[in-house]
């Protein structure tokens, strides 16, 4: 059996705005976090939403469906033991438990490719429910 294409599992481009729109991100400062989808129409991965750079975790949380599946990046800034002020930008991969079946395999299979599109990425999480991605979490990941 033999494959064809970079990504043979799922097939799932990467939209141009999706890549620039990261790179806004980690360059520029101009998003607190991304929101991405899968746009099935189109086959590629889109941005959903976009939060600015005075919004908080919370209202990143409170953005992400309550029953489907997305990735998303938030730029976590914190500061070390030794008081200095530091950057990190986690990728979560956002999987409700509740979810579809259908959305979690497609958001699976598509994960690698993505991630790998978005250069400079600290960490990364995989949730199926808010206590795996909660604040907390992501001080332990950063320090």
């Amino acid at each position: 059996m033999s494959f064809r294409g970079t990504n043979a599992s799922s097939g799932m481009g990467v939209a141009e705005l999706s890549k620039s729109t990261f790179l806004e991100l980690q360059r520029k400062k101009v998003h607190r976090y991304v929101i991405f989808k899968i746009d099935e129409n189109k086959k590629e991965v889109v941005v959903e939403k976009t939060g600015g750079p005075a919004e908080s975790y919370e209202d990143f949380t409170a953005a992400l469906p309550e029953n489907d599946c997305r990735y998303a990046v938030y730029d976590f800034d914190f500061v070390t033991s030794e008081n200095c002020q530091k950057s990190k930008i986690f990728f979560i991969a956002w999987s409700p438990a509740v979810s579809r079946i259908r959305a979690k395999m497609l958001y699976a299979t598509s994960k690698d490719r993505f991630r790998r599109e978005l250069d400079g990425i600290h960490y990364e999480i995989q949730a199926t429910d808010p206590t795996e991605m909660d604040l907390e979490v992501l001080r332990d990941r950063a320090n």
